[in-house]
């Protein structure tokens, strides 16, 4: 099994009611990040939505290039970045200056979306996103390989492309594949990819690893990953409330993106889980090893600055997972192994 990797993410949504404006939000995540990355965290991942009041991130790279001139040893990653409604061309020129500019500290994690008001948003129906999502996939990997290639798709046609500047990272930045369907995972196995497991296990993380190992493959030999946060308190009381406060408000969204796409909403049976982990430090470390090795985890990120929080309220809860939680977690699967 691949080591452990523990880190945090970010949305950037900021609530109308917040009382903190975007630019101030955006220094204190960037404060924080530094702060992390002198502490221990290994990843920083970010999500993207598209025309939300509240100023969901849009756009992932420029804050990760930030990101990289104040860290050394963290590595930026997505869950997700939307296929979709990035150009795949672009979107590699783009990692490879990320690349650069973060000495080699970047992977890419991909969807297809599913909220309608996005499609409606870039012009394009949803039927579409199938053929976007797998046509930019194969893109991607023909601009990691630094080969001049041409392309000739559905969607796409390219002739005579070769990414400059050079990926630092031989073969471009690792790439992984969301999905909460069969069809996500089949789609993930085709591409060799490293799985973000969402919705029900057995839509998506059993059907992946029957294709991986009915086609020879050992799931070990791949990183999976989730965002399921973390808070880590010796006051549960206290602290959970202003949390779950903030994690209604989060998920509000998704509920009603959800509702509006039709898409997963009510389904019944086991979910990969996602609901946040609250208890001292034992607590945390108990069940995050359980989890891990239910799900065969090997990359797990927890919202560092939950909506309508400000950065330092989590402050004491990332110091003890990074300082406590995370050494002993990653020294029980060492023994393990």
């Amino acid at each position: 099994m691949h080591n452990l990797r523990v880190g945090v993410c970010y949305d950037f949504r900021n609530p109308p009611d917040s009382g903190v404006t975007d630019q101030v939000l955006y220094g204190e995540i960037l404060e924080q990040v530094a702060w992390l990355d002198q502490i221990g965290a290994d990843l920083v991942w970010f999500t993207e939505h598209h025309f939300v009041e509240d100023g969901y991130l849009p756009s992932w790279i420029p804050v990760a290039g930030a990101m990289s001139s104040v860290t050394k040893h963290v590595r930026f990653g997505t869950d997700i970045c939307l296929m979709p409604f990035n150009h795949p061309i672009r979107l590699a020129e783009d990692l490879a200056v990320l690349d650069n500019l973060s000495g080699g500290r970047v992977e890419v994690g991909l969807g297809m979306g599913y909220a309608p008001h996005e499609f409606r948003g870039f012009g394009f129906p949803v039927s579409r996103r199938v053929s976007l999502m797998e046509e930019g996939i194969e893109v991607l990997q023909k601009c990691f390989s630094g080969e001049r290639f041409s392309y000739q798709g559905k969607r796409y046609q390219f002739e005579d492309v070769v990414i400059t500047p050079g990926y630092v990272q031989e073969g471009g930045p690792p790439l992984w594949v969301a999905a909460m369907s069969e069809a996500g995972a089949m789609r993930a196995a085709k591409y060799n990819a490293n799985f973000l497991p969402q919705g029900l296990r057995s839509n998506s993380y059993d059907p992946w690893i029957e294709k991986l190992r009915a086609t020879d493959r050992n799931p070990g030999d791949y990183r999976v990953g989730i965002i399921r946060s973390i808070l880590v308190t010796e006051d549960r009381d206290r602290d959970w409330q202003v949390v779950r406060a903030a994690e209604r408000y989060r998920m509000a969204l998704y509920q009603r993106f959800f509702e509006e796409s039709g898409e997963g909403f009510g389904e019944k049976g086991e979910p990969v889980p996602q609901t946040w982990i609250v208890g001292n430090v034992d607590d945390c470390v108990t069940e995050l090893l359980k989890f891990i090795n239910d799900f065969g985890i090997t990359d797990i990120v927890s919202m560092a600055v939950p909506p309508g929080m400000r950065a330092e309220q989590m402050g004491d809860s990332l110091e003890m997972l990074f300082s406590q939680v995370v050494p002993r977690l990653k020294t029980e699967l060492a023994k393990a192994d």
